[in-house]
């Protein structure tokens, strides 16, 4: 590679001839060695020459318009390329080889034939003849409808793995959540206090355990206070306890009785216990004696056995680090079916669970359409309405494909 006559350096350069590229179209790679300098030199070279650089997902969508890949695919790129664990590979790389999108094809032979048959009908509509056996449409129907139901519930485990689970650490000011956060992290992260109110704001930070990401997110103290400030940050502690999946309720075991009972019910009036799973730690075991702990754990079962609760109990010393492996422990086995159903399909993406949800209630319109002995055409349209869910899926028959497109692969990194 010359530039102005001047030995730039010494490359490789890969010739990869259609169909057989990633984008199924002619293309080369250019192997530099690894030099600030000779890339951005080479690169000048290239934009001279008439090159331009590639837009955000430009290869991924040429692959995708060549038909190298169906757009669930083309969006499982990203999701690779983004993944952190074990299982969140295993779940983007199921669906980068096209597990998702075989199944969504088989459901759409399915229903597009059905609709044909509909269609056909219409065509025939003055003879008055039925191409669709409606006893085998209403059965065929409900028989998707489960399927598109079930893999839209697969989304809340497949947000998990992708995104990390959610862990808020909350409880009253003083009570050591950031001293916990930093000995689950191994570092100084949060800073540490004895002054009430110190955590102002959350503080989010990601722990790998057994190949699932937790992300445990610091609250500010749960108290009446007349800060501004303060006020506003526990009132993100609320918000972060709405929306996460686990609780680590953080309780000062050296407290008196009443303290201890109160901050819990505080914590437990937050807490959606049909849907979030409840920890209460016990800290500062370090501090107090053994039968002080003991008495604590008693008032603790107490309270849970009158209010049917069932949460994890660990007495923990976030100081000295004690009690730390079986909470850890506790974590990863509150999550642990998320391992091995990691190889099986999971709805990941957001759009994808929008558009089965849309397809779901099309399905149910169909069911409610035959029940109710409504002419074809009205079967047809809630038909075509599923199908054009599952469609906008795949990347067939996109409606606004340039708009869609945009939207799905501004987010992809430069060159892929």
């Amino acid at each position: 590679m010359f530039q102005e006559g001047k030995l730039l350096d010494q490359v490789l350069v890969s010739v990869f001839r259609a169909p057989h590229s990633y984008t199924g179209e002619d293309s080369v790679e250019i192997s530099t060695h690894a030099s600030a300098y000779i890339v951005t030199e080479l690169i000048h070279l290239l934009t001279q020459a008439g090159a331009r650089f590639a837009e955000p997902g430009e290869f991924t969508r040429r692959a995708f318009l060549n038909g190298k890949m169906d757009l669930a695919q083309a969006e499982a790129i990203a999701d690779v390329i983004s993944s952190s664990t074990a299982a969140a590979h295993r779940v983007a790389m199921n669906q980068l080889r096209g597990c998702f999108s075989d199944e969504l094809m088989s459901l759409r032979s399915q229903l597009l034939e059905m609709a044909s048959l509909l269609e056909l009908e219409l065509d025939f509509s003055e003879e008055d003849v039925e191409f669709a056996d409606r006893k085998k449409l209403q059965n065929l129907v409900s028989g998707t409808l489960r399927h598109v139901e079930t893999f839209a519930g697969t989304f809340h485990d497949g947000n998990l793995i992708k995104n990390g689970v959610p862990v808020a650490i909350v409880g009253a000011t003083n009570a050591g959540k950031s001293t916990l956060l930093n000995a689950l992290l191994g570092e100084e992260r949060a800073i540490v206090s004895p002054i009430a109110g110190t955590t102002r704001d959350t503080i989010e930070e990601t722990l790998t355990l057994g190949g699932i990401q937790f992300r445990f997110i610091d609250t500010a103290g749960i108290r009446e206070a007349d800060d501004s400030i303060e006020k506003m940050g526990i009132q993100r502690t609320f918000q972060k306890i709405e929306s996460a999946e686990i609780i680590l309720a953080v309780l000062d075991g050296a407290s008196e009785e009443s303290d201890l009972l109160n901050n819990l019910k505080a914590i437990v009036e937050k807490v959606k216990l049909h849907s979030q799973k409840l920890f209460i730690l016990l800290n500062k075991a370090d501090k107090i004696e053994q039968n002080w702990v003991n008495k604590n754990v008693t008032l603790i079962n107490t309270f849970v056995s009158s209010n049917n609760i069932e949460p994890v109990i660990i007495s923990i010393s976030a100081k000295t680090h004690s009690g730390l492996k079986e909470l850890k422990e506790a974590l990863l086995s509150a999550e642990q079916d998320l391992i091995p159903n990691a190889d099986s399909t999971f709805i990941t993406n957001e759009r994808h669970f929008q558009a089965l949800t849309q397809s779901a209630s099309a399905l149910r319109d169909v069911l409610t359409a035959m029940s109710s002995g409504l002419p074809s055409d009205l079967i047809a349209e809630d038909l075509r309405r599923a199908l054009t869910a599952i469609n906008s899926i795949l990347g067939k028959d996109l409606l606004s494909p340039d708009d869609i497109l945009h939207n799905i692969f501004k987010n992809h990194c430069i060159g892929k």
